[in-house]
């Protein structure tokens, strides 16, 4: 944790977004743990509210469309080739399109807040090529609703704890 504040005092704004594009894309970052930190350093006034909402909500679009396109161009090529060692063979593969045909929308949205699924609901999104316009408005609002909530919880902390 004080590694964490320590680099986001260092970088700011910058870092924010940054983890956030990388952590979204599925690298291994703490995501909720970041945008609690980031909330309890706008409590202490080492960072501004509306900044660290802006730059996590951008870093977290970032992430997702970065993995959206991914999923677009070389989802699909990826999964025919290999899918079959990892357990996805055709069979499985076209249940998860019906499955994101029919609730992708609604699993960016809520799945935003199960670490791991929404990692994976944006590559999906791309291999059964949602369209752009409807995923970047169920993935904004999704982010943004995430961004707020986990800020909003590190500022509850924050102020329990300086309180």
């Amino acid at each position: 944790m004080s590694t964490m504040l320590q680099f986001l005092s260092d970088y700011g704004y910058l870092a924010i977004y940054g983890l956030l594009t990388l952590g979204i894309v599925g690298l291994p970052v703490p995501d909720e743990l970041l945008m609690t930190t980031v909330g309890y350093l706008t409590t202490i006034g080492t960072m501004k509210f509306p900044y660290a909402l802006f730059f996590s909500f951008a870093g977290a679009m970032s992430g997702m469309m970065i993995s959206y396109w991914i999923g677009k161009k070389a989802g699909r090529p990826f999964l025919n080739r290999y899918g079959k060692w990892v357990g996805l063979k055709p069979h499985r593969i076209a249940k998860a399109e019906q499955w994101m045909n029919k609730y992708g929308p609604l699993s960016i949205m809520f799945g935003y807040f199960i670490p791991g699924f929404r990692h994976v609901t944006c590559y999906l999104c791309g291999i059964t090529k949602m369209p752009l316009r409807k995923y970047s408005l169920f993935a904004s609002l999704g982010a943004l609703f995430w961004c707020l909530i986990f800020i909003l919880i590190g500022r509850v902390l924050g102020y329990a704890n300086n309180g």
